[in-house]
């Protein structure tokens, strides 16, 4: 019996140090990715995010059909994103900026930079 409930006390102390792990890394990932927008059934995601004057800001098409991220005043303008390309935009001045899809002019999004 104890080499049994030995076993099971090192399978749990695994199992708790796998989650763990996994845990510290998926808060890593949460932390990099903060001014990622993430372009998914023909929506940005978040819909509004707010940055610091000097971020940069990453689209990325999940979507399996192209789209563009442009800006309103024709400050930025990508190309097509097929799935899984992005396309990245570092906002220097403080402002509010609209974005749409040049593709779908429907999705549409604000990013706010202070």
């Amino acid at each position: 019996m104890p080499i049994t409930t030995l076993r099971r006390a090192m399978a749990v102390s695994a199992g708790v140090a796998i989650f763990m792990a996994a845990s510290a890394d998926f808060s890593a990932v949460q932390a990099q990715e903060s001014n990622v927008v993430v372009i998914k059934n023909f929506m940005f995601s978040p819909m509004s995010l707010t940055v610091k004057a000097g971020s940069t800001v990453t689209w990325k098409n999940l979507d399996g059909e192209p789209h563009a991220v442009v800006n309103d005043t024709g400050l930025f303008h990508s190309g097509a994103l097929d799935q899984n390309d992005t396309f990245q935009f570092k906002f220097d001045k403080p402002g509010v900026y609209k974005v749409f899809c040049g593709i779908h002019p429907y999705m549409k999004e604000t990013i706010t930079v202070q």
